[in-house]
């Protein structure tokens, strides 16, 4: 099963200070091993934002090619509308992005790896999918 892995997992793993034996980092790794990982340009673009150095840029821009985005559909963007709306009924904020992840998620029955607690609040008002570290 493909796995949707969030901007906080990809930075947690990507900084020098990063905890070793971090479950998230450690499952992103047996992810990429096993070709499970599925990338989104919308976390693509949260990963290259904000960085200071071009060289750093760069180099980051570079590896991420390895990774393929997911097509998108006006279906996914539709869902994300309908979750949106869904959740601020209720009371739940939640940023775009979120929202269209878990359209792509819900829609493609794929889980997501993040640590973001929005995503347990999500699954109150809509299917969100969860996946957990394996260790």
């Amino acid at each position: 099963m493909k796995i949707i892995v969030d901007t906080c997992i990809w930075s947690l793993a990507l900084r020098r200070n990063s905890v070793k034996d971090n479950p998230y980092v450690e499952e992103l790794r047996n992810l990429i091993e096993e070709f499970r990982v599925q990338f989104i340009g919308s976390i693509r673009q949260e990963l290259l934002s904000g960085i200071k150095s071009k060289k750093q840029f760069e180099t980051l821009k570079l590896h991420l090619q390895a990774f393929v985005d997911i097509e998108l559909e006006y279906k996914d963007y539709e869902l994300a509308a309908e979750y949106c709306n869904a959740a601020r009924k209720k009371g739940i904020q939640g940023s775009n992005i979120d929202f269209l992840i878990c359209a792509i998620s819900s829609r493609r029955k794929m889980p997501i790896l993040t640590t973001d607690k929005d995503f347990t609040n999500f699954q109150s008002v809509f299917p969100v999918s969860l996946h957990v570290p394996r260790r």
